[in-house]
């Protein structure tokens, strides 16, 4: 791979998949292509012989577990685990090498039996988009993405100059820019779905990464500064010594995501690039889907800052990670002895929320009741907000020193949020660790929230209100002007268990949900969005989230939903 492009020092890759390419070369994989299927929804899968059921060749088994094709012979096996990997009995039993490289049949994606996990290799990607773009032309959306290469290519991908260089995330000028932009990659797709609907390519393990991408792809602010040419490629090249830049790349994807091209996308380049920035995180690995957001986010605020290294220490950052994601928190510790009230201001990207427990019923999200665990029952957002702007009584091991008293005293501790950011993005902790049982677990309840979310009850003027009475007519820094109403446009949620699951994002685009499961995109009802175990949930004002519908909508009638389509 990293003779492809040597500017990047990629992770060394599956040893048995470079081993077997130096064996067998690419004839396997050509011959494979023929029985590559894609969907309408751009999944690509094996197709099976519709006469013969699939079943693993050591166990039998074809229901509930995953099953791979063997390139070399055919034969096709199960792994459910490293502990019962019969593909790997199966590369064992054959004296030839090579039979540890397999396709998983349901996502057409390499798997190395011996590694026992999915691997990434761009010529067998090559092989799957062409497959793809072979026989997207026939697909119920009607698009011919045949010519989507051709001279007129470069059309869809330019980029659109704001006419003032110095117009910021919500000025006329910069809208006005984007929205132009929109007009002309509209004439380009005959879709019924949404612009900038794309699946992306899973790359191995990488759905943590594809679902944040896809709500970051969506998230009206970024969209606008990326498809209004704010970070320009160009520029950033010849101004910058660095060739490895996260941001370029990111624009990358948001060109490729908008040009009207439907199939699935690989964004591996991408992925090189993050690995070279967070060295750490660099495997085939799964990882957190929240540690990736943070970590993306602490890579673009890098990245700028460094453009932007003549503002002083005092301002407030001027990056796009956080002029879109940044809010700020009040902390006030207030002494249980004398009333005194210790006050601190913290930054934030998102809000770490603890699920609350409820009396609800869990039919009443999916439809259908589930048997009680030590999991049942539901969270309510609301509930959750109002767990963490709660007063907290700290621990006789957290006290905490008294400017008055001029001692440790016992405290009471209560959060609040100063400042709202233009999108707020809600972290649900799922994932908890008992050091007294030394083991960690998830906790699989169901979160209601709504879609429609006013934040005024928590913010910082409210919260100091409710706690002294009408004594305070006036509060420092008001947030009279803030705006308080937010709309939900992403939700991204993990199924599965702590140790292994999957990642996938719905998306909210015109009041229609769409689900995007790596490469495979389709529309779905509230009821199932409810249903899922919610992770992030991402909100955007509500102002933004009207203007972006408007957007998507103006003018344009190949966008409009047909009884054919879909």
């Amino acid at each position: 791979m990293s003779s492809r492009n040597p500017t990047y020092n990629n992770p060394i890759p599956c040893k048995h998949l470079t081993d077997y390419k130096q064996n067998h070369g690419l004839q396997s994989y050509s011959c494979v292509q023929k029985n590559l299927k894609t969907n309408p929804n751009g999944r690509t899968t094996i197709n099976k012989d519709q006469t013969k059921i699939p079943r693993c060749s050591i166990c039998f088994k074809n229901q509930g577990i995953r099953l791979y094709y063997c390139l070399i012979c055919s034969s096709i096996s199960c792994c459910q685990s490293p502990d019962s990997n019969h593909a790997l009995l199966h590369s064992q039993n054959e004296k030839n090498g090579g039979h540890e490289i397999l396709i998983d049949i349901e996502k057409a994606e390499l798997f190395c039996c011996i590694c026992c996990d999915q691997v990434y290799d761009p010529d067998f990607d090559e092989l799957v988009m062409s497959k793809q773009i072979m026989e997207m032309p026939t697909n119920n959306n009607g698009v011919d993405f045949r010519n989507s290469n051709d001279g007129n290519s470069s059309s869809k991908r330019r980029k659109i100059m704001v006419s003032s260089t110095t117009s910021t995330v919500g000025s006329p000028d910069y809208k006005n820019g984007s929205k132009e932009l929109m007009l002309m990659m509209r004439r380009n797709s005959n879709s019924c779905f949404p612009w900038g609907l794309r699946g992306l390519n899973n790359l191995g393990n990488t759905c943590f990464m594809n679902s944040v991408l896809q709500a970051l792809i969506h998230t009206p602010p970024l969209r606008n500064y990326f498809l209004s040419d704010r970070h320009n490629r160009e520029s950033c090249r010849q101004t910058s010594a660095d060739r490895l830049c996260l941001c370029c790349d990111i624009d990358a994807i948001f060109t490729s995501v908008f040009s009207g091209d439907r199939t699935p996308y690989s964004p591996a380049r991408f992925l090189y690039s993050w690995w070279q920035h967070s060295a750490n995180l660099a495997s085939y690995e799964q990882q957190d889907a929240h540690e990736f957001f943070i970590s993306m986010l602490d890579r673009i605020h890098e990245r700028e800052g460094q453009v932007r290294a003549q503002n002083k220490e005092n301002e407030d950052c001027h990056c796009i990670a956080h002029k879109v994601f940044s809010g700020i928190l009040r902390s006030d510790v207030t002494c249980t002895t004398c009333g005194f009230t210790s006050t601190t201001y913290d930054p934030c990207v998102d809000i770490s929320l603890d699920l609350n427990t409820s009396s609800v019923s869990p039919k009443d999200v999916t439809g259908k009741p589930t048997k009680s665990n030590q999991n049942a029952g539901i969270s309510t957002l609301v509930g959750c907000l109002d767990l963490f702007t709660k007063p907290e009584k700290l621990g006789p091991d957290q006290k905490l020193f008294c400017q008055h008293c001029q001692i440790k005293q016992n405290s009471l501790k209560q959060m609040s949020i100063k400042k709202l950011p233009l999108v707020l993005c809600f972290h649900i902790k799922r994932f908890e660790h008992s050091p007294v049982r030394k083991m960690s677990r998830k906790i699989d309840r169901y979160l209601q929230f709504p879609f429609s979310l006013d934040m005024i009850p928590y913010l910082s003027s409210s919260i100091v209100r409710n706690r002294f009475g009408n004594r305070i007519f006036a509060f420092e820094g008001d947030e009279s002007d803030m705006s308080t109403e937010f709309e939900v446009f992403a939700v991204v949620s993990h199924s599965g268990k702590l140790e292994s699951g999957h990642y996938v994002t719905y998306l909210r685009l015109r009041n229609q949900w769409y689900k995007c499961d790596d490469a495979w995109i389709t529309q779905v009802s509230e009821r199932l969005v409810r249903a899922s175990q919610v992770y992030l949930i991402y909100y955007v004002q509500k102002t933004l989230y009207i203007k972006s519908g408007e957007d998507l909508l103006a003018g344009d009638p190949a966008f409009l939903q047909t009884p054919a389509c879909c």
